[in-house]
């Protein structure tokens, strides 16, 4: 008889997914939503009332884009770090403590620092979390979605504590705010590799693949495009609209796009299924460039709502697209060597319109804009040339071109 045996053991795995899921997503939200994107809602503060510049703003941006590029080659060139529940737990403890000591100086010098050790304690837990979440939910990898929204809850979560705290409030305090909040949504992350599943022994390596390095070439270059125009709203969508006369909207819209990013990874999880992953690659990327593009070309709040809206709901379904893409073109490290060049798109972007942010950040949008649509017809040239849908082709292999 199965039943009693059946009865007891069924309800354990789904358990500890559940466990490591939302450990996995409240991590993110700390590391990623608040660690990451707090600057975002925060930047108009400082720009009234420290007097930050529009350049000095960008640099310090960039800090923290070539942290998290550092901190993404560091758990690459040393694996085993990923294991390390010390070595996680410290740069959580990092994490906190540069968020919280951003209000101690007025110097862009110092708050460089400050945000370069963000970006890394940033990339470490997102990578440890991520890495742990897929080896637990190794029969359900397509939940895994759901931990990474968790980047969306904690861009949702800063925003609104940055929004209630309203436009007259200190910078400073917006700060000490967003410490308290990454503190208290990181915590699962000392428990999270407790809780994982060990590393799965190494597996054979696939069979060489035709034209696999140039299809792996496009689809690094379309991510590195996305790295580069993504963060240049991400980094001053608040910012732009302040300088066109909507502050009014600038924290909500903030908002309303970690709102949109909470379900857009399984959106494009679902959407990936049914069309090749490339399609929807290149759908999400041109959809992105509409959203980058539209609050530079109108006024209307509406229109820029939309826009906040279409941008939350793409820039991480994206990551996971592209993820899935590269693993599925079976290269070996296909994901670290797509976050470094992500993370190297992401240090770019900012520099790119920095001269140009003199005149307002209308055009630095624009180029935003300009640039993710070039990603998208780099991925749409990967989709036509060495990329075949054919449902029968074995998983993780690309059949050849015809």
């Amino acid at each position: 008889m199965t039943g009693p045996g059946a009865g007891v053991s069924a309800p354990t795995v789904p358990a500890v997914e559940r466990g490591i899921l939302w450990r996995g997503a409240l991590a993110l939200a700390a590391a990623m939503g608040v660690g990451r994107f707090a600057y975002t809602p925060i930047l108009p503060l400082m720009e009234r009332q420290a007097a930050l510049g529009a350049d000095a703003g960008a640099w310090i941006a960039t800090a923290n884009y070539a942290g998290y590029l550092v901190g993404a080659l560091l758990l690459s060139v040393f694996p085993v770090l990923a294991l390390s529940a010390g070595f996680v737990r410290v740069w959580f403890l990092v994490l906190v403590a540069s968020i919280a000591a951003m209000p101690l100086s007025i110097e862009p010098s110092v708050w460089m620092v400050l945000r370069f050790l963000a970006g890394v304690a940033s990339a470490v837990i997102f990578v440890v979390s991520a890495q742990a979440v897929l080896r637990t939910l190794r029969r359900n990898p397509h939940l895994s979605g759901w931990a990474y929204g968790g980047v969306g809850l904690g861009i949702t979560l800063s925003g609104m504590a940055v929004l209630a705290l309203g436009a007259g409030s200190s910078w400073v305090v917006s700060w000490l705010v967003c410490a308290v909040l990454a503190a208290l949504l990181g915590a699962p992350v000392w428990t999270l590799l407790g809780r994982a599943a060990p590393p799965a022994s190494a597996e054979t390596s696939e069979e060489p693949v035709a034209g696999r390095g140039r299809a792996f070439g496009l689809l690094l270059l379309g991510y590195f495009l996305e790295g580069v125009g993504y963060i240049i709203a991400a980094t001053f969508l608040v910012a732009a609209l302040a300088d066109a006369g909507m502050a009014w909207l600038g924290g909500g819209a903030w908002v309303i796009v970690g709102l949109a990013a909470v379900p857009s990874c399984v959106l494009w999880s679902s959407l990936s299924r049914r069309f090749a992953v490339p399609s929807a690659l290149v759908a999400a990327l041109s959809l992105q460039a509409v959203a980058v593009a539209l609050p530079a070309l109108t006024g209307d709040p509406l229109a820029v709502v939309l826009a906040a809206a279409v941008f939350g709901g793409t820039f991480m379904g994206i990551t996971t697209l592209a993820l899935v893409s590269g693993a599925a073109l079976g290269v070996p490290r296909a994901a670290a060597a797509l976050t470094a060049s992500y993370g190297l798109g992401q240090i770019v972007g900012p520099l790119l319109v920095q001269p140009t942010l003199s005149d307002g950040y209308r055009l630095a949008l624009l180029i935003g804009g300009a640039v993710l649509l070039c990603g998208a017809l780099v991925v749409l040239s990967l989709r036509l040339t060495y990329w075949r849908d054919a449902a029968e082709a074995p998983r993780g292999v690309l059949p050849e071109r015809g």
